[in-house]
């Protein structure tokens, strides 16, 4: 069973780092994955290998795209994490949020360059206007619903 659920969490790691967000972040959604319910911010930094410290600031990313939910139960000091919404959908979120970020600062980089000479300026309207139809595509691609998931058996 260890080697199977350590072939789980790699390859939600690579898929994670594919996406350009760290390994952490994959073995947190892979562990809660394979769990059946909430993990504490122990248990989850056991099954990860990380440190409660490290998946603890990991977490906030994966709060923010909605993939995963921080609770606390009524007389228990532990803080819990849970998936939440759809892991599809959250990552769809990450993914089009980071090549957001990364369209804008390349636009921003690319206005650096707006006062030269004429051929460069030319070979910049060219790049630009690439990139700002990758931004129309990223638009269109984030308004794409994500397929419902299947019940399980």
């Amino acid at each position: 069973m260890d080697d199977v659920q350590e072939k789980i969490f790699s390859t939600f790691s690579t898929v994670s780092s594919s996406l350009g967000y760290s390994e952490i972040h994959g073995r947190i959604l892979a562990a809660l994955v394979v769990t059946d319910g909430p993990l504490s911010l122990h248990d989850l930094a056991e099954k990860t290998g990380y440190s409660v410290s490290a998946v603890s600031l990991s977490l906030d990313l994966l709060e923010l795209v909605g993939t995963i939910r921080k609770i606390k139960n009524v007389g228990d000091r532990k803080l819990y994490i849970k998936l939440d919404g759809d892991l599809i959908a959250g990552l769809r979120s990450a993914l089009i949020l980071k090549v957001q970020k990364d369209i804008l600062f390349t636009l921003m980089e690319l206005e650096q360059f707006s006062h030269t000479d004429e051929k460069t300026k030319k070979m910049v309207a060219r790049l630009k206007h690439e990139i700002e139809r990758l931004q129309e595509y990223v638009k269109a691609l984030a308004q794409v619903d994500v397929p419902k998931a299947k019940e399980e058996a």
